[in-house]
């Protein structure tokens, strides 16, 4: 597997790091007054320091960026945001399943964690405008579990990108992730790095 150290980029690409760092502390319940969507958010394409094999998804936690890799050391940059502290989880995984507008069920640590929050929602809760994972997920699997219950997912609340918020999947604007979904097939291999500091 890749270090992380191959993930570096273009000098351009990364002078967005520090802003993104700034935004991974904010309070995201709500948007800000007068928030919009920051230009510099949106996906790019940039220049890999080293040739990936195109065709993969490559997540690195500490700059809240998603690669789609491409031909010629290029990739699809779009800004994500990631698990809140322990929840991220890395490793390398595989595109299992896709899904349209997904219904979402909290796992049995979710609830455990926020009964008041995620309780209600045992049964589960349909796709639709405000459904947690957006309008399309891609759900990572992996040799040992299989379906590892971690998603790559829109969201209705896309001022969220750009912070460590979520229980632990990866989240992009839904038009974002409507772009991406188009681009990934099934079986597409997943590498979610690790946090700085971690081993």
């Amino acid at each position: 597997m890749h270090s992380r150290r191959h993930l570096l980029i273009a000098a351009t690409a990364a002078l967005f790091a520090p802003a993104l760092v700034r935004r991974a502390e904010a309070q995201v319940a709500k948007p800000p007054e007068g928030w919009v969507f920051p230009a510099e958010f949106e996906p790019a394409v940039v220049r890999l320091r080293d040739q990936f094999e195109p065709g993969s998804i490559l997540v690195d936690p500490n700059t809240f960026s998603l690669y789609w890799t491409m031909e010629k050391k290029q990739a699809m940059r779009f800004i994500v945001g990631i698990g809140k502290g322990n929840l991220y989880e890395s490793g390398v995984f595989t595109v299992g399943a896709k899904k349209e507008w997904p219904s979402w069920t909290p796992t049995k640590s979710m609830i455990e964690r926020n009964p008041g929050a995620y309780a209600q929602y045992a049964d589960g809760m349909p796709g639709g405008p405000n459904n947690p994972l957006g309008s399309r997920a891609l759900y990572l699997f992996d040799d040992q579990r299989g379906d590892t219950f971690l998603r790559i997912h829109g969201t209705p609340a896309p001022w969220t990108v750009g912070s460590a918020v979520s229980n632990g999947c990866v989240r992009l604007a839904n038009p974002h992730i409507e772009l991406l979904y188009d681009m990934v097939p099934i079986g597409a291999p997943v590498v979610l790095y690790s946090k700085r500091g971690e081993a």
